[in-house]
């Protein structure tokens, strides 16, 4: 089979781990192959982009920085979503600049990044998402209409969903409303397990590709070593983004300090100051950050908010998890991992020391939970990964010469 011609592939994503991260093994195996790559990222994460030997395109973001306090992104669902609209507004025009002597043969994007269809769609050349998280099904706007009906009953919510519609109207994009843009693209890679997708039987795969995890060795990462007397290592982490929460730490210092056997790595992000955790054992390992990976490999159970990066790194790796969900998609995701059979949920009330340390235990020591996750293993390596990613993409690819011709764009 003859190689496809080197193109120009243009990828946009927004400045947050979990939306990038997905995305970088797959950036990297198509620089490997000879594309060419721009990726249109904030400055705050462009070197982590040009580490997979993209050239990033940088652009200001009013989005809140990915170190930015959780407070930043404020409590209604319309403080949630308006920003991704204002940022989109905004930097529409500078983006079409920054491409405009150099238009790519295919558009990539992150789920978040409203423009990159659009100028998709302005270029005449293939759109395809890539989905860090689960998708669209057969009956999946049963489950928005909530979601929809609260921006609809606030004068702000109703300016805002009007003027979604009148910038995509003003960009002649064949579209009903927003979800079109995001729920229901003309073509997705979805960057997670199978597994983790709710009724992954109702998905639509002519239009939704689950690929699995491309995450790559991580090496960049650097390595965590496991102690040379630890019995056992447990590692708990609720992400980036997410780690507000020292009542939550305290409780699993005293959950797992003096554990007999166990090592506990212990990450708390950002926000939260080492101090208030009181006085922590010498078997607690307490970290800002952790290449998750590198301990997820070494580890024998995991305390995770099962938001979807941490929850297929948790199946990757084939360690029972306990998951503590906090936000957004990740409360779907803890009820997922549970019916799997390799996790237990405990909501953030519930997550007493008693509870966590049980829990922990119990996951930690089920030989059922061990076989599923060795089955599931076998399942995701099946997907195919990064590789499969980057075939697809190449099969999505202009003809030669046909790069540009009027009509060749959509989502």
């Amino acid at each position: 089979m003859t190689a496809p011609k080197p193109a120009h592939v243009a990828m946009f994503s927004i400045a947050a781990h979990g939306h990038v991260n997905p995305s970088l093994e797959v950036i990297r195996e198509l620089v490997a192959r000879g594309h060419r790559v721009s990726y249109a990222i904030p400055a705050a994460l462009a070197d982590k982009v040009a580490a997979t030997g993209a050239r990033p395109v940088i652009y200001t973001s009013l989005l809140p920085p990915p170190d930015a306090d959780p407070d930043a992104w404020g409590t209604e669902l319309i403080d949630h979503v308006e920003p991704f609209l204002d940022d989109a507004i905004q930097a529409l025009p500078h983006l079409a600049e920054a491409f405009e002597d150099d238009r790519p043969d295919l558009v990539l994007s992150d789920i978040t990044s409203y423009p990159a269809p659009v100028l998709a769609h302005r270029w005449g050349v293939p759109y395809v998402q890539l989905s860090p998280n689960m998708v669209a099904w057969d009956g999946y706007e049963e489950v928005a209409a909530p979601m929809n009906a609260e921006l609809e009953s606030t004068e702000r919510g109703r300016a805002y969903l009007a003027r979604f519609t009148a910038w995509l109207d003003a960009h002649h994009m064949d579209h009903t409303d927003r979800d079109r843009l995001v729920a229901r693209p003309g073509r997705s890679l979805v960057l997670i397990p199978r597994v983790l997708q709710p009724f992954a039987d109702r998905v639509d795969e002519s239009v939704f590709t689950f690929v699995g995890a491309c995450q790559g060795d991580r090496a960049d990462q650097g390595e965590w070593r496991r102690p040379e007397k630890a019995g056992k290592v447990l590692l708990v982490s609720l992400g980036s983004a997410f780690t507000k929460r020292p009542d939550f730490y305290r409780a699993c210092v005293e959950a797992f300090g003096g554990l007999p056997g166990w090592h506990v790595v212990l990450q708390i992000g950002a926000f939260v100051d080492e101090a208030a955790l009181g006085d922590v054992p010498p078997n607690i390992e307490v970290r800002r950050w952790v290449p998750q990976m590198s301990v997820l490999r070494q580890a024998d159970a995991f305390v995770t908010h099962a938001g979807a990066g941490g929850s297929q790194e948790g199946l990757a790796t084939g360690t029972p998890m306990v998951a503590v969900p906090q936000a957004v998609d990740q409360f779907g995701n803890a009820d997922t991992l549970v019916s799997l059979g390799v996790a237990r949920r405990l909501d953030t009330a519930d997550a007493t020391p008693e509870a966590l340390r049980e829990a922990v235990l119990a996951v930690a020591s089920d030989p059922a939970v061990a076989r599923r996750l060795a089955e599931i293993r076998a399942e995701m390596a099946r997907e195919g990964g990064t590789r499969r990613a980057a075939d697809l993409i190449e099969d999505m690819l202009p003809t030669a010469g046909a790069a540009g011709a009027p009509g060749g764009g959509g989502v």
